[in-house]
């Protein structure tokens, strides 16, 4: 077989890292290759990726040395955050960047700008969409699309469905399979549930970097089982073995909990249209609201109309107080952000958990307690001295939690904070998100992640085309209940 791609001794460590990433790391892969790099959150795998494309580091400026690299002739990258590698203001002007590049002739453009956006499910009114109204996962189609504009011999995916709900996930990988099915593909990837079918190899690192397996897919699930486990890595059934692992005793919604938010005839605004609506509910101490619905419902703007990002109009209440009367909503409310690097504000990631403590002068020891406590519980205290930016999507997404938290607000409003995720810290996330519920905090999560729906909601709210259309409450030992919503005038 033709190999495309190939390092060989890789070594790589980051500024701020107290180890190497890599200690003399050699693979190599070959044309048609359909290939899963499978580890643990942090272990390196998009750094690798980038490598082997040769952005770092000659676009990003990483320590790095290796006795040789070789990088495909031909190659689209789709990064983990999308906004990452958009050019343009414009969802047309994005595909149509790649496009010139490919000199193809102006008049052929329209009608291929609307068969890639057709191919990767994004629907718009107009082409000419600004890219920063689109949710999450509009962004990862288009991000998408604009790779498979390239026609590349060779696919890097990182993590390209992320951000997607269920379906889209589906549709997303059934484009990918058939359009790459003469093409090398080299996937990172956590939902492997879409994937499985599709690789034929599978290179599997621990937490440090290194390979511990690399074979025939098959051969790996069947023999390394318990290292995968021990790593924490996602695999088939990993979900149903937590579930029946886990305590079930836990405390359902309590109907005489004091109430924490009430909205009625709510309605938050971008650019002066009406995104979202919410008729009428109210929410209590230790709920916790998983909110679902298609990319581009509105739940992400649901968050930012509650935390006032966005302006709103109708009645809020937080704290049996209306919203307006309020000064301080960090008080009472947290956020974490879809994409984590939005909250990031300092230079490490120790002083990232520690200021918003400095800024209620809260005194140094307490502080550096607190923040130890949070860098052990959410495995960063390797990574105190590093840069945000520089830590993996996975350890971000956790420094993003962390920072958020620390202040301890009875309400909590988390955007997607389980993706980019292994199963090991997925579930610490999560049984820490319930240690606090127990204790009277509200937590609104908005996920795709129908696992969490089902076993970690106490309520259901369902969002569809920017409307609160379905409010169902759900106890640990009971089905479904329906909510009755009430739609105002």
């Amino acid at each position: 077989m033709k190999k495309v791609a190939h390092v060989e001794n890789l070594r790589l460590k980051f500024t701020g890292g107290e180890s190497l990433l890599f200690k003399d790391l050699s693979s190599t892969f070959y044309q048609g290759e359909k290939v899963l790099l499978l580890g643990p959150s942090g272990c390196g795998k998009s750094s690798l990726l980038q490598v082997l494309t040769g952005l770092i580091p000659n676009s990003i400026d990483v320590p790095m040395k290796a006795d040789s690299i070789e990088i495909p002739a031909s190659w689209g990258y789709v990064f983990q955050d999308p906004d990452t590698q958009f050019c343009m203001p414009f969802v047309d002007e994005e595909i149509a960047f790649v496009l010139e590049n490919l000199q193809v002739p102006r008049e052929q453009m329209n009608q291929k700008i609307h068969e890639l956006l057709f191919k990767v499910g994004l629907i718009l009114d107009s082409t000419h969409t600004s890219i920063n109204t689109l949710s999450g996962g509009m962004k990862q189609r288009l991000a998408i699309a604009s790779v498979l504009a390239l026609e590349p011999e060779v696919l890097f995916l990182d993590e390209p469905t992320a951000m997607l709900d269920p379906e889209g996930t589906k549709d997303i990988w059934d484009t990918i399979k058939k359009i790459s099915k003469d093409k090398t593909v080299i996937i990172v990837e956590h939902k492997i549930d879409h994937v499985i079918d599709f690789v034929d190899r599978i290179i599997l690192f621990d937490g440090k970097g290194q390979i511990i397996a690399d074979g025939d897919k098959d051969e790996i699930f069947l023999n390394y089982k318990k290292e995968i486990k021990a790593q924490g890595i996602w695999y088939p059934g990993v979900w149903d073995e937590y579930v029946s692992e886990r305590p079930s005793n836990l405390p359902d919604f309590m109907e005489d909990a004091n109430e924490v938010l009430r909205l009625e005839n709510f309605t938050g605004y971008r650019n002066k249209e009406a995104k979202i609506h919410v008729p009428d509910c109210t929410v209590k101490a230790g709920e916790w609201i998983v909110i679902v619905g298609e990319n581009g419902a509105g739940k992400s703007t649901l968050l930012h109309a509650l935390f006032q990002f966005i302006k709103t109009s109708g009645h809020y209440d937080l704290m049996e107080t209306n919203i307006q009367h309020i000064q301080k909503l960090t008080k009472y409310l947290t956020f974490v952000f879809q994409n984590p690097e939005f909250q990031f504000i300092t230079n490490s990631v120790y002083e990232e958990i520690a200021y918003s403590l400095k800024m209620e002068k809260v005194n140094d020891k307490e502080i550096e307690e607190k923040v130890n406590e949070l860098l052990t519980l959410f495995q960063l205290e390797n990574h105190r001295k590093q840069h945000p930016y520089q830590l993996s999507m996975g350890q971000k997404r956790r420094l993003s939690v962390a920072a958020s938290i620390v202040k301890g607000q009875r309400i909590m409003l988390l955007d997607e904070p389980t993706f980019g995720q292994d199963s090991k810290n997925t579930f610490a996330l999560l049984e820490l998100i319930e240690q606090y519920r127990r204790k009277g905090t509200t937590i609104l999560m908005v996920t795709h992640d129908e696992q969490i729906e089902a076993h970690f909601a106490t309520r259901v709210w369902h969002i569809e085309a920017g409307e609160l259309i379905n409010d169902r409450v759900q106890t640990r030992s009971q089905p479904f209940l329906e909510r009755k919503v009430t739609y105002a005038n």
